[in-house]
Formats: C-alpha cells, structure tokens, sequence
C-alpha cells in the first residue's frame, strides 16, 4: 500500500469520507505552491492532486485552462515541479498525485517518469487523455519501478458498459466524473447521477470519489451515503485566486469542507 491507499483504509476504517482538492502546479509561483500544499497537510486534507500545466487540458474547464496557462507563462515545467515536490517532501507526507496529460509523461520518457516520480514521492498518477485499451505502455513503466505511483482509474455515466473493465486491477480509488463535459460546471450533476454512482460502487472493490463541479459539502449531502469521498478542483483554484493565494484560506476551506462531509 502507498500513502494513498493507507489513507483510504484509514478513512474507511474511521467510517469517514475523504476530502481531495486539485490545484494547478507553479500558481502563484513554486514557492507559492509548496506553502499550499503544506498548508492544505496541515488543514486535514486527504490527498493532494497536483495539476502539471499543459497547453491543451482537453478534461479542463476555462478556469483550469486559464490557470495552466498563467502557470507555464510563468516558466513552469515538470522539472521545477518535481524539485517542488522533493523538496516538500522533507517535511509532509500527505498523499500526492499527478493530474497531467500523456504528452508530458511521454516527452520525459515513460521509465525515467516513473523512476523520478518515486524518487521525489509522488503516489499516483490522473491521465485523462489515455483510455483503459491504451494503458499498457504507461503500466508496464510504473510496474517495473519500485514504489512508482499508482494509476487512478476515470469512469464517467457514458461509461456503463465498460465500466467493469476499467476497474480490473485498478488500484487507490476510482474518480468518478459526475457530469457531462469538462470541469468546473456548477454542480450541474449528470441527470442519473445517484443510479451511475450506485453502480460504480456495487462493481468497484476501491474507494469511490466523485468529482467534476462540487463547491460545497451541501453539493454531495444526497450523495454520501453512495461515494467514499469527493473532489474539489475548479472552486479550490478560484478561492486561491481570489485570497491572493492565501494559506489560511485554503486551511479555513479544508477543514470547514470536511466537517461538513463528517456532519
């Protein structure tokens, strides 16, 4: 088990729902993006998912391509951003993952990606332009190279039918898209929302997390007694935004948003 995984069971074993945020690596700067990230440790969060900035986001809505473009005018690359996670790694162990598109891994080189992922601490792994029928190459480097990241499994309702394949020898949780499009829809849930989630969860031996246009714990209140946790993207990168990326801001969020899942 990873620090993933470990907190999962954790949470599971506490009869408690996880609280995962999205924030766009290298916003307000790198320095910027290791305090918030400690910050966020600091407030309880359960999993960190780092966005790596790319020029087509083609899962993003405007608020995240707006944000990965501001960040790689800013000079980000991957490697400044591994060195980031490195060096925040001396001092927090929250659970990491990457949330990036496969021309970034592919450019670096599969098994030194893999390699230097492990090596800096990142546990998983969000690839949303790579199907399940086109997994095998990035799998085969991450299952040759100890302690790589594990890769989180994407379903969405229009994937009903293929669904259970998707989730054969998943590993860490299952992010289930809730809506139809890209991110950052207002909480617009897909019309069959509760029998889809119902579904994943009858078929998924891991935790489910919904995600895809939550903004508060009233968006998933109907919705707890069928998902293991969710996830906040778009609102998270807004309110940053809006604080002037502001540390206790992103504490108050977390812990205000998980009591609010616990209440």
């Amino acid at each position: 088990m990873n620090r993933i995984e470990e907190r999962l069971a954790q949470l599971q074993k506490e009869n408690k729902k996880a609280f995962i945020t999205y924030m766009t690596a290298g916003l307000p700067d790198m320095e910027g993006t290791k305090e918030i990230i400690r910050a966020q440790a600091e407030a309880g969060v359960d999993v960190i998912e780092l966005g790596v900035p790319f020029s087509d986001p083609t899962a993003d809505g405007p608020v995240i391509q707006d944000a990965s473009y501001r960040s790689i005018c800013k000079g980000t690359n991957l490697k400044k951003i591994f060195d980031a996670v490195e060096e925040v790694r001396e001092d927090c162990q929250v659970p990491m993952l990457f949330m990036m598109y496969y021309n970034t891994i592919v450019h670096y080189g599969l098994e030194a990606f893999a390699k230097k992922c492990a090596q800096v601490g990142i546990d998983g792994l969000i690839v949303p332009d790579v199907p399940k029928e086109e997994q095998d190459e990035l799998a085969k480097a991450l299952e040759k190279t100890e302690n790589a990241p594990i890769l989180i499994q994407l379903v969405a309702p229009v994937s009903a039918d293929r669904i259970p394949k998707i989730l054969e020898g998943a590993r860490g949780f299952v992010y289930c898209v809730s809506s139809m499009g890209v991110t950052g829809q207002a909480a617009q849930f897909h019309k069959n929302v509760r029998s889809y989630l119902e579904y994943v969860k009858s078929v998924s031996k891991i935790p489910v997390m919904m995600g895809f246009g939550i903004r508060t714990p009233e968006d998933v209140e109907q919705l707890k007694d069928t998902i293991d946790g969710c996830i906040v993207g778009t609102h998270f990168i807004e309110l940053m935004e809006q604080s002037g990326y502001d540390p206790e801001t992103a504490k108050e969020y977390i812990r205000s948003f998980k009591a609010g899942l616990e209440s």
